[in-house]
């Protein structure tokens, strides 16, 4: 049965949807989607240097647009994934009964994928991103 996974990072426009298109090229069987805790960028395109570097290294984040997580995510996907610990504590929040909720590194060991919005480094995001994304192929397959 293909996996469901929801990606969840602050504002849903660096760091989860660079994680949804990665995933769905190392999960093409699975209903990936990514969502932000906050709402302050709902229906907008991911960051454009977001959009660059990932483009760079062939994935396509164009068609992608902004949601806030809500309650129905947690039954409608199988695992929801926070970027950081900042993220993990607010979904526990949202969803304090759920148990598929994990770190995104969780299977490289855990720790954060550092926003690049602030860090500006979206190259060292990625190359974070595809580590766990291989990791959670792997693991799923």
């Amino acid at each position: 049965m293909p996996h469901s996974i929801l990606v969840v990072c602050l504002g849903n426009i660096c760091r989860s949807p660079t994680a949804e298109a990665v995933l769905r090229a190392h999960l093409p069987e699975a209903r990936i989607d990514s969502a932000g805790t906050g709402n302050w960028h709902i229906g907008k395109p991911p960051y454009p240097p977001a959009i660059e570097a990932a483009e760079a290294r062939g994935y396509d984040l164009t068609p992608l647009r902004a949601r806030q997580v809500t309650p129905a995510d947690f039954a409608a996907f199988d695992l929801v994934l926070a970027m950081d610990a900042e993220n993990l504590k607010d979904l526990r929040e949202l969803a304090p009964d759920a148990d598929n909720i994990a770190l995104f590194r969780e299977p490289v060991g855990g720790g954060a994928v550092p926003d690049p919005y602030y860090t500006g480094d979206f190259d060292g995001a990625l190359d974070l991103i595809e580590e766990a994304a291989q990791a959670w192929a792997k693991r799923l397959s």
